[in-house]
């Protein structure tokens, strides 16, 4: 069996912007992985990047469901003996909610050379304001 290789012309890449007030994390982060690697379009070949550009607005509003605002836990590691750091859902938001979705997003990307090269085409802002217009950006309709 022989692996098909499709042309991938980098400059038909689209750029795709959601708005992500009252959508669920989980859901939202799926279809941002998806579209980031291309599985939406007929040229789609696992070991390549087809994908194309998403810019995430208004991170800060992003949904999870069940306790997770308070029950859920990041963890950080300093390297050091003791220097683990549990921090949940509720105080990031309130500092860096971009990390919220950046963090989900990486988890249904590929481990390896590819996820974090599909990571660098995925822009999150906090606010409704981002500065991709030049890029003339489609709004896409996230999943409920």
């Amino acid at each position: 069996m022989k692996t098909h290789l499709p042309k991938v012309n980098l400059d038909q890449r689209k750029w795709h912007v959601i708005d992500a007030n009252g959508a669920v994390l989980g859901r939202l982060a799926v279809q941002i992985a998806d579209t980031l690697r291309g599985k939406n379009k007929p040229v789609f070949t696992p070991h390549l990047d087809a994908g194309d550009f998403v810019v995430v607005i208004n991170a800060e509003k992003v949904r999870v469901t069940g306790k997770k605002e308070t029950d859920k836990e990041f963890m950080t590691y300093s390297g050091w003996k003791g220097g683990e750091k549990y921090t949940n859902v509720a105080k990031i938001r309130a500092t860096q909610p971009e990390r919220l979705i950046m963090h989900a997003v990486r988890g249904m990307v590929p481990k390896n050379r590819l996820g974090r090269v599909l990571m660098t085409k995925l822009k999150v802002y906090k606010g409704a304001e981002h500065p991709h217009s030049a890029q003339q950006p489609q709004p896409l309709k996230p999943a409920s």
